[in-house]
């Protein structure tokens, strides 16, 4: 693992190969990153991987056009082929005047500190991770009806990223993220079915005991043995808290800067509307201490803040980088993100919607026959008009409760009309990037039988 001075050397020499290959501006990413996985299956270690690395990036822009290169091999010569490439690619590329990088004024003065984004603690050993492991695996096992563990995992890893452009930014931070999963099976041929629970955290003492994890996973799956096919019909669907995020996650999609300046997303004339029902906020908060997306600045050096996306169901504003809030004639959020072989780009980070007041047994309860649904299988959604069709498996309730579990059904809908027809349970789910309690939505059509 490179520390902080030798990142910050690379993407110093980066910026100065790029000076000299006649880029007019420029950005250097360097990111080194090591990782130590373990899965075990049967009691027994079944397979372990340890990587270390070190990623640079380069982007150069030359009168209103960009091109951006990578590479994993860090010599001074690979770095000026990399710069002259890039100037090369850069002079073919179309112009897009909206390309720009961050004044000075603009830039990042904190740094991650508070956000306690690094464990100070020495990483995990491959004995301490097998032990966690085999204490999911054990658990799930425990569960009468869990036939057999398809793997059960624990994993560490430590990211460290560099950022400095041509106009004088120059800041970097790091992470460190552990997790253990358990993946169960119950029933025997056409009748298995399986399903998991996993967890992951930025400091290992935020993280639940592995067999709590593991005893998660067992009483999943054991609760989906013998699922068949739901009627169909026009029916209410509780999306389960472990699927409502994807549901938010395509309104948050769908006011990305960058579908908004194309045209391409259901919301294009949607600013300032009615897009959740009232009450609802959905709001963003990138620098929440030891989640593990927060982030002192983002992919072009400027602070990230707090913001509101929805506020009383009503949009209040884009994700934005530079690049499309300069299209939009907008400000942006601070909301670039990007990787060594990309430029920036709007992403969102630590969500968060209202939750409601009743539990979701309540919601169940209240909804009286309808579908719960817990996993997802393949999609088909119209990021233009919003159009929704998915697979989904989960259970069927009837009366109020829940008499047995389903898969191989389709549920669809529009999005724009489904989440204004939303009701809110109360288990909003903690250390999560996006926060979302189970969602309740009304007149779903369901393909089943």
């Amino acid at each position: 693992m490179r520390d902080d001075t030798d990142l910050q050397s690379l993407a110093a020499a980066l910026l100065d190969a790029a000076r000299a290959a006649g880029a007019d501006q420029a950005d250097a990413v360097a990111v080194s990153a090591s990782s130590l996985s373990v899965e075990v299956r049967g009691g027994a270690l079944e397979h372990a991987e340890r990587a270390d690395g070190t990623e640079i990036g380069l982007r150069v822009l030359i009168g209103g056009r960009q091109a951006c290169v990578s590479a994993s091999e860090l010599s001074r010569d690979t770095m000026r082929e990399m710069a002259e490439r890039a100037v090369a690619m850069a002079r073919e590329a179309p112009v897009d005047d909206a390309l720009a990088l961050a004044q000075p004024g603009e830039f990042a003065q904190s740094h991650e500190g508070d956000l306690q984004l690094m464990e100070t603690a020495a990483p995990p050993t491959p004995e301490a991770l097998q032990d966690s492991a085999l204490r999911a695996e054990a658990a799930a096992l425990s569960v009468n009806g869990a036939r057999m563990i398809d793997v059960a995992g624990a994993s560490f890893l430590r990211r460290d990223m560099y950022l400095a452009t041509s106009n004088g930014f120059a800041n970097g931070y790091g992470r460190s993220s552990h997790s253990v999963s358990a993946v169960a099976i119950t029933g025997e041929g056409t009748a298995m079915e399986r399903d998991w629970a996993g967890e992951g955290r930025v400091w290992a003492e935020d993280m639940p005991p592995p067999e709590e994890i593991g005893l998660l996973a067992g009483q999943r799956t054991v609760a989906r043995a013998g699922a068949r096919k739901p009627p169909t019909g026009a029916v209410p669907v509780l999306f389960d808290q472990r699927v409502a995020g994807g549901l938010i996650g395509h309104l948050l999609s769908a006011a990305n800067g960058s579908a908004v300046a194309r045209g391409a997303t259901w919301l294009r004339d949607a600013l300032g509307e009615q897009v959740l029902p009232e009450g609802f906020d959905l709001d963003e908060d990138p620098r929440r201490p030891r989640y593990s997306a927060s982030r002192p600045h983002d992919a072009e050096g400027l602070p990230t803040r707090p913001r509101a996306i929805v506020r009383n169901g009503v949009l209040q504003g884009w994700t934005l980088d530079l690049a499309t809030a300069n299209k939009l004639g907008m400000e942006s959020t601070a909301n670039a993100v990007r990787g060594t072989s990309s430029p920036p780009s709007p992403g969102v980070s630590n969500t968060r919607l209202t939750p409601g007041t009743a539990s979701p047994e309540q919601l169940i309860r209240d909804m009286g026959r309808g579908l719960i649904v817990t996993s997802f299988l393949g999609a088909s959604i119209n990021a233009t008009t919003g159009d929704y069709s998915r697979g989904a498996s989960g259970f069927w309730v009837e009366g109020g409760q829940i008499a047995y579990p389903v898969n191989e059904c389709t549920i669809a809908g529009n999005l724009r009309e489904m989440l204004m027809r939303l009701t809110a349970a109360d288990d909003l789910p903690e250390w999560r990037t996006h926060q979302v309690p189970s969602l309740l939505v009304e007149g779903l059509t369901l393909a089943g039988n």
